[in-house]
């Protein structure tokens, strides 16, 4: 296998356990020395890859560490999310199901090149909105292109970052999206956002939750035990509810004591996947 760049890795405020080490991980002070530059030999945890560019003295250029900065600080104060994005790091994903990873942003083509030869990828569901592709400066035509040449399916369900009721009304689509391309069954699907964090794992959370046969609660602890993050649980909940309860008549979802639609009962989950599936395709 070889070796793109280096590596990066998803950092909570305190530190990160990577697969065969502990290692201390401070978000204030990143070291080379820190890293094990060799790719994991299994995906029980998460992937990590460093991207190629050039760097100032502490080795993250100051732009790039001035984004990183400003977008975390957005993500801790609106999401309420101890985790961090290293984007100078690279792209970083995690196995969730045999079926399903969830990651962050792909940077190059190269890093589609990885996902297809080392991750047997044939679908890409982008969440990300135009803004958000622009703000990091990746050339996403190049992206889009080299899925083409090698097969891959990519797909595009954008919803606002850090916005739980942007993430909710999208929620159905998305997840139509994820259902069709793991029913076809040629091949895993990666789910990513900007960071990996937030909108990524409540897509494939809500999937799990509405065509797995898990609650909400066993969902949710099932991705976040292996890609830790911080989803909107109380966004899924009210796709749901959208879901199940379109009634004239039924009481707001505000209203409703907060572990409302954590569960639901068989009849309304085949309700939930039929609607879901009738949004194929929109």
């Amino acid at each position: 296998m070889s070796v793109i760049g280096s590596k990066s890795c998803i950092f909570p405020v305190t530190r990160c356990s990577r697969e065969n080490e502990k290692s201390s991980c401070f978000t204030s002070s990143i070291k080379k020395s820190s890293f094990d530059l060799r790719f994991p030999r299994s995906m029980t945890g998460v992937y990590c890859k460093v991207s190629g560019e050039s760097s100032g003295a502490n080795g993250v250029s100051l732009s790039s560490k001035n984004k990183m900065e400003d977008y975390n600080t957005a993500m801790k104060r609106l999401m309420r999310s101890p985790y961090e994005y290293h984007h100078d790091l690279g792209m970083n994903y995690t196995l969730i199901r045999d079926e399903l990873i969830v990651g962050s942003q792909p940077q190059k083509p190269e890093d589609i090149d990885h996902l297809k030869q080392e991750e047997n990828v044939a679908y890409i569901l982008n969440l990300q909105q135009d803004k958000d592709i622009d703000y990091w400066g990746i050339d996403l035509d190049s992206i889009v292109r080299r899925c083409k040449e090698l097969g891959i399916r990519h797909m595009r369900r954008p919803a606002k970052d850090f916005d739980p009721l942007s993430l909710r009304s999208q929620l159905p689509k998305a997840v139509s999206s994820l259902e069709w391309a793991v029913s076809e069954g040629k091949g895993r699907v990666y789910v990513h956002c900007s960071a990996g964090l937030g909108r990524a794992p409540g897509v494939s959370i809500a999937y799990m939750y509405w065509f797995c046969n898990m609650n909400l609660n066993t969902a949710y602890d099932t991705l976040v035990s292996k890609r830790p993050c911080g989803p909107n649980k109380g966004a899924i909940r009210g796709a749901t509810y959208d879901l199940a309860k379109n009634d004239p008549w039924k009481e707001p979802f505000e209203s409703l004591p907060e572990n409302a639609f954590e569960d639901v009962a068989d009849w309304e989950r085949k309700l939930i996947q039929e609607r879901v599936q009738a949004l194929r395709g929109t």
